[in-house]
């Protein structure tokens, strides 16, 4: 369900993960066992299924203050009162300031989206480079690993959709998935990504020319 485009400022539950950036887009699987966030969720489950997700930064102790509102899709309730949860990421948002923190955080949030130029903007030489980029590195990595890596057959075409689903995929760096999520141009966020990408990219090459050396 989309966020109805009239509504610019609600209310929206929160729920703070470690390390964990959401995109638009991007399914995320949960398993809800603290009782503060149990509460939460039974209450989302009997309205419009939807709350926020924030990346929580450990070193810090501080949520960010941009988030993606998640939209239940699937739920389990296991015997123990757990809930095992199946989510997509909508749109993205800004948290204006929290109207309350117990049980759990509500935040009175601001619906973000990247800018449109006027005319819109012809990104296509910059989508195939970043694609591109993609088949280098998983084509490098198969060969390193010596194991059958391919891209998924259902890699976005849209430049907007490709940005996100790129910036889901930086596993294990969630403050640049951070950066990428708050960027608010689909070509800056695009632009970061071909950076990232062409720097593994070399780094896998250099790797790849040095282990072809080393063997026999």
């Amino acid at each position: 369900m989309a966020i109805p485009s009239s509504i610019a400022v609600c209310e929206l539950p929160l729920f703070p993960l470690p390390d964990v950036v959401l995109f638009p887009g991007r399914p995320l699987p949960l398993h809800i066992f603290e009782y503060r966030y149990r509460i939460m969720m039974n209450t989302i489950l009997e309205g419009d299924h939807q709350f926020g997700v924030l990346m929580w930064d450990p070193n810090k102790s501080k949520a960010a203050s941009v988030g993606c509102c998640a939209q239940i899709t699937k739920h389990e309730r296991l015997p123990d009162d757990r809930i095992m949860i199946l989510t997509v990421g909508q749109q993205r948002f800004k948290v204006l300031h929290y109207v309350r923190e117990k049980p759990y955080r509500v935040g009175l949030v601001e619906w973000i989206d990247d800018q449109v130029l006027g005319g819109g903007e012809d990104l296509t030489g910059l989508t195939t480079q970043v694609k591109q980029l993609l088949k280098d590195v998983v084509r490098l990595s198969a060969k390193l690993t010596e194991q059958e890596i391919n891209l998924p057959e259902d890699i976005p075409s849209r430049p907007l959709d490709l940005s996100y689903w790129v910036a889901s995929n930086f596993y294990g760096a969630a403050l640049e998935q951070q950066s990428l999520l708050e960027m608010q141009d689909t070509r800056t966020r695009l632009e970061r990504e071909a950076e990232i990408l062409t720097s593994t990219r070399n780094h896998l090459a250099a790797r790849t020319v040095l282990k072809d050396t080393l063997e026999p």
